[in-house]
């Protein structure tokens, strides 16, 4: 079967789902496959948001999962509010290799959403209603597909992007000094790396395609975008399982850095902030070198 035919026939069987089930009013799909050209493959999920009368049923039991095959595992949210009315999502993974991230909106939400003059992100990214019995959404308005695309950094988010990176080495470097390589590894790879790093990266190749990139989570998509001798940079990042491995990643982390964001900066008219990048390089540089039985820094 080619994927376009396994898709559709995933929209069929939501649609006919939807239809013999009175509970459900709506079913609006949104992400990847509700975006004209968008990236597919075998392994996308699909995202509809289910319009009900209660979403409570829905939470209270998942046997209604199992509708679509025998689930896998599940990964569900609590209930929270949005647009101050109650919703929550079933992130549902199938035997098949079928994955369904299924929110439940109630009717009141729908509407609120379907009034608001502005669409939310989710929806201007793209979306495609699949089933509507009630007409709920007829007052959305048409996405622009610009939804989740990052907007320029001030020159304040900028700087402190920057200063934050150094604060997250700190730790790195105290943890690795005290040989505490699993928190090391987690400030190294979450924080450096996946917090400030990452969004250093974005920034680069949105100002080489006008802001027009729409970033998928994780670093998702990211090798396809970014400058090859950056992305030959940034694998060397990631480190074994030593501690003079994580040292070196670290180090590797922050010339890496370095270099993007004074491209970004140069491109954005900010001032790289030199002084903090010299004399916190200065700092880690001491804590690498300080004796292990030290008792006092200095």
């Amino acid at each position: 079967m080619r994927h376009a035919d396994q898709v559709q026939q995933t929209f069929d069987r939501l649609v006919e789902w939807g239809q013999a089930r009175d509970e459900v009013r709506a079913i609006v799909l949104t992400s990847t496959l509700a975006i004209p050209n968008g990236q597919v493959d075998a392994l996308s999920d699909y995202d509809p948001i289910v319009v009900v009368k209660d979403i409570h049923p829905f939470f209270e039991s998942r046997a209604w999962l199992g509708d679509f095959g025998p689930v896998l595992v599940v990964y569900r949210d609590p209930i929270l509010l949005y647009y101050g009315e109650e919703n929550f999502g079933c992130v549902t993974q199938y035997e098949d290799g079928l994955k369904i991230d299924f929110t439940l909106w109630p009717v009141a939400l729908m509407q609120k959403v379907a009034a608001d003059p502005k669409l939310p992100e989710e929806f201007d990214a793209g979306y495609r209603v699949l089933l509507d019995k009630d007409g709920l959404t007829r007052g959305l308005k048409p996405p622009t597909y610009q939804g989740y695309i990052p907007q320029p950094p001030t020159e304040e988010e900028y700087l402190e992007r920057v200063e934050l990176l150094f604060q997250n080495a700190t730790y790195v470097a105290k943890f690795l000094w005290r040989d505490d390589l699993v928190a090391a590894k987690h400030v190294l790879e979450s924080g450096m790396r996946q917090d400030d790093l990452l969004p250093m990266l974005v920034w680069h190749i949105e100002i080489d395609h006008d802001w027009s990139w729409k970033p998928g989570p994780y670093g998702r998509g990211l090798k396809r975008r970014l400058r090859p001798d950056l992305w030959a940079q940034l694998e060397k990042t990631y480190a074994g399982p030593g501690l003079e491995e994580s040292w070196v990643a670290m180090w590797q982390t922050i010339d890496l850095f370095r270099q993007v964001a004074i491209e970004v900066g140069d491109k954005l008219g900010y001032a790289y902030p030199h002084d903090i990048d010299r004399r916190a390089t200065a700092y880690l540089r001491k804590v690498e070198n300080l004796d292990r039985d030290a008792e006092v820094f200095a």
